[in-house]
């Protein structure tokens, strides 16, 4: 059993944005792992292992649009079932 199940991927542009304040942030308020937020000051790409990501969406919702969002069930997966 996967401690973290949802394997969480989104996209956020904004203005201003900071791949390395939207880590801290993301690691201090919301528990999972695998965490990667990368970009520029106005297109960041979010994936994280978390089992709450409305969370992160919520969080990156309000730093800009999100789209391209992905939100898999990695113990579905790993049962050989779509995820």
């Amino acid at each position: 059993m996967l401690e973290y199940k949802y394997d969480t991927q989104l996209l956020v542009e904004g203005t201003a944005l900071s791949s390395d304040d939207i880590s801290a942030y993301i690691t201090a308020h919301i528990a999972g792992d695998c965490l990667l937020a990368v970009g520029n000051e106005t297109l960041v790409k979010i994936h994280f292992h978390t089992n709450t990501p409305w969370k992160v969406l919520e969080y990156c919702a309000s730093l800009g649009d999100v789209f391209d969002v992905v939100i898999e069930n990695m113990e579905r997966q790993a049962k050989g079932l779509q995820g």
